[in-house]
């Protein structure tokens, strides 16, 4: 529960809406209630009138017809409602989660492996929903129906008041907390297992050749079906102590009928009540329980919501991967990029770069080569401060990096990786990633630096044309000229390029070198490749090996 209260502020951002629905969950049920009290009322006087009662049919059948149509309407809005707001409220909750990640990407907790993340960025927050549509809401106004029902036996039937009310609390809190307490490990270790089977499915699809080729597919699918079991042990655990829950609230239910029932007949007895009215007041009192069983049903998604939320809020709390300065010094320009003496290595292993310094001139093209391992892709998460050195300095002009702000580090050096998507959106959005107010002009002008703007005109929707995922509706090189415009569009004085021909064939590649030569012109590149880099394409090869440049 006091992982939920992390994510108060947000559900303040949505109160107005979450609390009309409310609201109108409330007037749905009083609507409900109100229509079987009045029902059986209206029932029962209209057969007592065949005994010679003199009785006004219109007023008790308008009424049925009201609150039948107060209830489908209510009904609807508080739907319609609740869900948008709900909605909203996922949407500020990636939001957040996106806000507090960034800063600590890449993660300094290596167990988080890359599946833990998706399902934590995606099924967690999705469960969160259930604090409000199936707990907080279904609750606030069990409390609302509860005392209302329980003053109105007081009035009228009072010998129903003190057994009706005790079982209603009973089955509004005192079954639900006891099914919270008793389903909490259970909650936790289903969204775990969830969490786990989706880490598996990521696994085997990403590694699907690797596992064909070591010949271990059988292995994977036997971990894969133990996991969906257990997975499904869990689910069918929760079930249970749902059902129980709804049996305790049904005997409680059944309790209640029956002392109002009870009370009922010794007030007709007594001609304190009359038949009609005590015929109301106990399907009022049946129809009251209809919330308590909701929050029943709910309870088991309240205990999977409360670990999705402890598990979001564990990931908010990491440390960051670096600390801004204080006070942000600007990035000099034109300025040397400097690396002195910089060493740096994962935990617990041997130092990737050792005491390693060189210099790039501004708009000097630097190529950075050598065998997978050797540092070229950790050079460039340092230039991007992703982490920090362990010894030595990195520095802009004179400026050391530590004192340069993120936004404005990353305003002054744009990436193009090996792994630079393209979305599936237009072709526009995709440029626009680059620099959101980027004009029209802007966009031509960045695709013809890299030679796609004659593709792109070619088009029948130009810039509005829908790429398909991960650019597939493009070739390979296209690919890569595209995110090369979005880096170009930037205005980035330098441009790092992390084995930007990954994947391409010979042909493609030297093609996409030759566009690069051209398009960077005036700029300071430093490119880390293992390729073979036609001439002209870079003023200057460095090799890096064993942490250091030969």
């Amino acid at each position: 529960m006091k992982a939920l209260l992390t994510f108060l502020p947000l559900f303040r951002q949505r109160a107005v809406g979450l609390l009309f629905a409310l609201g109108l969950s409330l007037v749905t049920l009083i609507a409900g209630v109100s229509l079987l009290g009045t029902s059986g009322w209206f029932i029962t006087a209209t057969a007592l009138t065949t005994a010679g009662l003199g009785f006004n049919l219109f007023v008790p059948s308008a009424m049925v017809r009201g609150l039948s149509f107060v209830r489908i309407l209510a009904r609807y809005g508080e739907r319609l409602i609740g869900h948008n707001a709900t909605l909203r409220l996922l949407s500020d909750l990636r939001g957040w989660l996106f806000a507090r990640l960034f800063p600590r990407l890449p993660l300094p907790d290596r167990s988080l492996r890359h599946g833990d993340l998706v399902s934590r960025m995606t099924a967690d927050i999705d469960a969160l929903d259930t604090a409000f549509l199936v707990a907080l809401g279904p609750l606030a106004a069990a409390l609302f129906v509860g005392v209302a029902m329980t003053s109105i036996l007081a009035l009228f039937l009072p010998g129903a008041a003190l057994p009706y009310g005790t079982a209603f609390a009973l089955a509004g809190l005192a079954v639900p907390a006891i099914m919270v307490f008793s389903g909490r490990k259970a909650g936790r270790d289903s969204v775990q297992a969830r969490a786990d089977l989706r880490m598996a499915v990521l696994d085997g699809v990403n590694g699907h050749a690797d596992l064909a080729v070591l010949g271990t597919l059988g292995s994977a699918a036997e971990r894969f079906e133990a996991l969906g079991e257990q997975a499904s042990h869990l689910h069918l655990r929760l079930g249970a102590i749902t059902s129980l829950g709804g049996f305790a609230v049904q005997l409680l239910a059944a309790g209640a009928l029956v002392a109002t029932l009870w009370a009922g007949l010794m007030a007709l007895e007594q001609g304190q009540v009359g038949g009609p009215l005590m015929a109301g007041l106990l399907l009022a009192v049946l129809g009251s329980f209809e919330v308590t069983s909701l929050i029943v049903r709910s309870s088991s998604k309240a205990t999977q919501a409360m670990a999705a939320a402890e598990r979001l809020a564990a990931l908010a709390e990491l440390p960051p991967a670096i600390v801004e300065p204080a006070l942000p010094v600007a990035v000099p320009v034109p300025a040397a990029i400097t690396f002195d003496n910089v060493t740096f290595g994962y935990a617990g292993l041997p130092p990737v770069l050792d005491a390693l310094s060189f210099a790039v001139a501004p708009g000097e093209r630097v190529a950075i080569v050598g065998p997978s391992g050797s540092g070229k892709t950790t050079l460039l998460r340092l230039l991007l401060r992703f982490a920090d050195p362990q010894a030595g300095t990195i520095r802009v002009g004179e400026v050391a990096l530590p004192l340069i702000g993120s936004d404005a580090l990353y305003a002054h050096m744009a990436l193009l990786s090996q792994d630079s998507p393209v979305f599936i959106d237009t072709i526009r959005n995709n440029l626009l990633i680059g620099r959101a107010d980027a004009s029209e002009d802007d966009l031509w002008a960045a695709l013809g630096k890299a030679q796609l703007d004659g593709h792109v005109k070619s088009l029948p929707a130009g810039l509005d044309t829908i790429v398909g995922e991960a650019g597939r509706t493009l070739s390979a090189g296209q690919a890569r000229r595209m995110c090369l415009a979005r880096a170009l569009l930037s205005n980035a004085p330098v441009l790092l390029l992390d084995e930007p021909t990954n994947a391409l064939d010979r042909d493609t590649e030297v093609a996409f070198f030759k566009v690069l030569a051209s398009a960077s012109e005036g700029r300071t590149v430093i490119m880390a490749t293992h390729a073979n880099i036609p001439d002209g394409t870079v003023d200057r090869v460095l090799r890096l090996e064993g942490g250091r440049l030969d």
